[in-house]
């Protein structure tokens, strides 16, 4: 007689596998606090995941002091991915969009990396797992939002390196050619100072830039990194006024994008006289930069001035994120046919400098197109949750540093009282009268445009909620997009920023930037 067993599922060779599943944590620095903190993460994730039947805990990655705006400065994400990448995790667990990526570009790079592996995400605070995600817009707002913490934070930590530019505090962190940098001095390398003063000196004469970088690089001289010369890098020479003796502070500051740009008069600069020894005199420095004026307008070149004019709506609008420059207006030629193509400056004047590709302006156009559809679709919910986000947003510690400055403030204005009833009294001298007078009030005059720039912080944030509102108010009314609308463009973005020749991000004024892909 046939014996029959009826076999348990949940005991079955056929069940089932677990679900491989990681988490990743992070904190920014290093101190007591922020590792207990990591700790007490770290024991959540294990017990959230070893009590779940249906998952089996791979590891916990955790990064300690690091700061998470770029990915490539994180070992434990880095060996996150690469496990991923190895098939040995399903599903990873984080805290938040900030805490596994506060740069947008990196974010949404991991996402898709990760999900193009098979491997999805769960975000605990906003709630969001990639694997039930219908699009990528709702991340790439939220990935935005993080990056607009971050920003905030590095303002306040330039806010902070300014004060330093004003006291004259500041540490030069690398010295040009022609100094070194000794027992935290700045000192003249006789050896290097002889190449500088031959090179003002071969300015002075009227030879041009080009001609005395090749003699330098024909004589074999390197330059502080052992590259070649280039008539860009004779200009920066004469052009930098530490060869005088002087320090001249942010000339260049990084923007909302992490990128260094040179000081238009976007900032305050900061003139710190007589902080080293000079290689050439002031007036030698100022004849030699004379000189280079002159050079410049006898090629018809102006001085800092742009020949590109803004005559169409792309103009000066789209930033390499590769060397970032902007891109110009081309008119291409393919198999007897002319079409409109933007090309990087770099990438036009040396392809070694930058390999960023043209692109078309049709694929701009219809990228544009899309990018307003799917803000159009989903603008009711995603739109009105980041207007309740910016308002919810924490400025207590600007609002903190403007109470402080306050009380200076008060403190200067109290102190003058003073001095000006012992002047009345007659117990001070008008001239150490009117000396510190003139200090009380410049000081009183300095601490008023601090509070100025920390109220500007506040209030930008209140126009990026303005801006979001006017885009809630524009979609209400708005018809979905099937042809480029100029004036959309113009009132509701930034700036275009080109991440490859397949992909771009459109920066609107609301201060987010959503990516979309692009065909050649």
């Amino acid at each position: 007689m046939k014996k029959i067993t009826t076999l348990d599922v949940t005991t079955s060779s056929l069940g089932k596998s677990k679900q491989k599943v990681a988490a990743y944590i992070r904190v920014s620095t290093s101190n007591e606090d922020q590792l207990i903190s990591l700790e007490a993460q770290r024991r959540h994730y294990k017990t959230l995941i070893e009590t779940n039947e249906e998952w089996e805990l791979v590891n916990i990655y955790s990064d300690e002091g690091i700061t998470g705006t770029k990915k490539d400065r994180r070992p434990e994400l880095l060996r996150l991915i690469s496990d991923c990448e190895k098939g040995k995790i399903d599903f990873i667990l984080t805290k938040s969009i900030s805490r596994f990526a506060r740069n947008t570009i990196d974010c949404l790079e991991l996402v898709r990396k990760l999900m193009n592996l098979g491997v999805h995400i769960y975000f605990e605070k906003e709630n969001i797992n990639t694997n039930s995600m219908e699009s990528e817009l709702m991340l790439s707002i939220l990935s935005s939002l993080a990056e607009n913490e971050s920003v905030s934070l590095s303002e306040n930590s330039k806010w902070s390196i300014r004060q330093r530019f004003k006291r004259g505090t500041y540490k030069l962190s690398y010295p040009p050619y022609g100094y070194d940098y000794i027992d935290e001095q700045v000192v003249v390398n006789e050896e290097q100072a002889l190449v500088v003063k031959r090179i003002f000196n071969s300015v002075l004469e009227g030879v041009g830039t080009e001609r005395i970088a090749r003699q330098l690089n024909e004589e074999k001289i390197p330059t502080k990194r052992n590259g070649n010369w280039t008539g860009t890098t004779i200009r920066g020479i004469v052009k930098n006024e530490k060869y005088t003796g002087d320090v001249l502070l942010q000339k260049t500051f990084t923007n909302e994008h992490f990128n260094r740009k040179v000081n238009q008069g976007e900032l305050d600069q900061y003139l710190i006289e007589n902080h080293h020894e000079a290689i050439i005199t002031h007036a030698n420095f100022e004849a030699a930069n004379r000189m280079l004026e002159y050079q410049a307008s006898q090629k018809n070149v102006a001085v800092g001035s742009r020949k590109y004019l803004n005559r169409y709506p792309f103009s000066g609008k789209i930033e390499c994120v590769e060397c970032g420059d902007t891109f110009k207006r081309r008119i291409h030629t393919s198999t007897h046919k002319k079409y409109i193509a933007w090309c990087c400056s770099t990438h036009i004047k040396n392809k070694d400098k930058c390999s960023m590709l043209f692109i078309r302006e049709e694929r701009i156009h219809q990228a544009f197109i899309t990018m307003m559809n799917k803000l159009k679709f989903g603008y009711s919910y995603v739109l009105i949750l980041l207007a309740k986000k910016l308002e919810a947003s924490n400025q207590d510690e600007n609002y903190q540093m403007i109470a402080e400055i306050e009380e200076q403030i008060e403190d200067t204005k109290e102190k003058l009282n003073t001095l000006i009833q012992l002047m009345t009294k007659g117990f001070l001298e008008p001239a150490i009268f009117n000396k510190q007078k003139v200090e009380l009030s410049q000081k009183h005059m300095k601490l008023k445009k601090e509070r100025e720039q920390l109220l500007y912080l506040i209030n930008d944030g209140s126009n990026q909620i303005s801006e979001v509102k006017r885009l809630i108010k524009y979609f209400k009314q708005a018809k979905y997009m099937d042809t480029f609308d100029e004036e959309s463009f113009q009132g509701l973005l930034k700036k275009i920023i080109v991440y490859s020749p397949n992909e771009i991000g459109f920066h609107l004024k609301c201060g987010i930037t959503l990516r979309e892909r692009i065909e050649r």
